[in-house]
């Protein structure tokens, strides 16, 4: 029998597509809700709370690495409250300093999280430009502005992305976070066709992907299937990330299909994260026997189990044990 992996290891392994002892697996929790997301600044015990929800999670499930949830910083503070009412409108954006409290309490988080199991690796949600400007402006007028004047809204998207660099840069380096998970979405429903997204929205996503890097920071990318929403994968699939994650089942596209999209790299997933779905009620043996179809398909290497997005707050933590042990060694 081989050396047992480290959780660093094994995942680090993964992101390179090499032999692993098992399958890593990751799961996540939001330990907020409703106007607590976007609460925490005026609020100091919501970063208690935050931190309390990671640390029950953390010791109950020891799990193989950790998104660090960003509940109660959820959204771009610089612009809040301001009135947008026409693309120029959107200058009222500024980018924010490293001193500010959405940042260092953020860094706070951080650090406190990425103590509390070591040999584990951690990665802040942050969430991407286009996401914070659909907040700030509100949606359906934010994509009225990407028609009317896409040059002025990218000039914001860079504002707000430079904003999140310097987020990014202190988290890995004062709160010691080994990367992000990065958030986007390029919606349906013929609101910003996929050409204009690649010449207009990617630039301000690709910078806040490369300055993580250069403050030495792996990524993971999460395209987002949030409200049923579906996502082009084809736009992402040569974002410089370590490991991609989608809504597996929204978009019908496996882990097996999407190593495929995404050049062969690490692919992170498979299960259905909704209230009702397999991972939430499925028996041991229907859970275990998926488990073993997805790698079946997929491998072992350049592979981690888990869900589309966030897992039910009522989930039984014993479910997400038997995915963990389902992953079989590489052959």
């Amino acid at each position: 029998m081989g050396k047992r992996e480290g959780n660093r290891e094994r995942l680090f392994k993964a992101f390179r597509n090499e032999s692993v002892d098992r399958v890593p697996a990751g799961f996540w929790f939001h330990f907020l809700s409703g106007g607590e997301f976007n609460s925490a600044v005026d609020n100091p015990a919501l970063l208690e709370k935050n931190v309390a929800g990671h640390k029950q999670y953390i010791e109950a499930f020891h799990p193989d690495f950790v998104k660090i949830m960003s509940d109660g910083y959820f959204n771009y503070p610089r612009g809040q409250g301001k009135t947008y009412d026409s693309p120029e409108s959107l200058a009222g954006i500024d980018v924010i300093s490293a001193d500010d409290p959405w940042v260092t309490q953020q860094v706070e988080l951080v650090r406190r999280v990425a103590a509390l199991q070591e040999d584990t690796a951690y990665f802040y949600n942050v969430f991407s430009p286009l996401n914070n400007l659909l907040f700030l402006a509100g949606r359906d007028q934010a994509f009225r502005f990407l028609a009317e004047k896409p040059e002025v809204c990218a000039k914001a998207l860079d504002t707000i992305a430079a904003g999140l660099i310097v987020l990014a840069e202190e988290v890995i380096k004062k709160g010691g976070a080994d990367g992000i998970y990065f958030s986007v979405t390029n919606p349906d429903a013929g609101k910003l066709p996929h050409p204009a997204y690649r010449r207009w929205v990617a630039p301000s996503e690709l910078k806040v992907l490369e300055g993580a890097a250069a403050a030495g920071g792996r990524q993971i990318l999460h395209i987002c299937g949030f409200g049923g929403q579906h996502n082009d994968l084809q736009v992402f699939a040569d974002y410089p990330v370590d490991a991609f994650n989608w809504a597996t089942r929204l978009e019908n596209v496996d882990l097996a299909e999407g190593k495929k999209i995404f050049h062969g790299k690490a692919v992170l997933g498979g299960f259905d994260n909704v209230p009702g779905s397999l991972l939430h009620w499925g028996s041991k043996e229907d859970i275990e026997a998926f488990t073993a179809k997805l790698l079946a398909a997929a491998g072992t290497t350049g592979v981690i189990l888990g869900a589309d997005c966030t897992v039910p707050a009522d989930i039984d933590l014993a479910r997400l044990e038997w995915v963990r042990r389902a992953g079989k060694p590489a052959a």
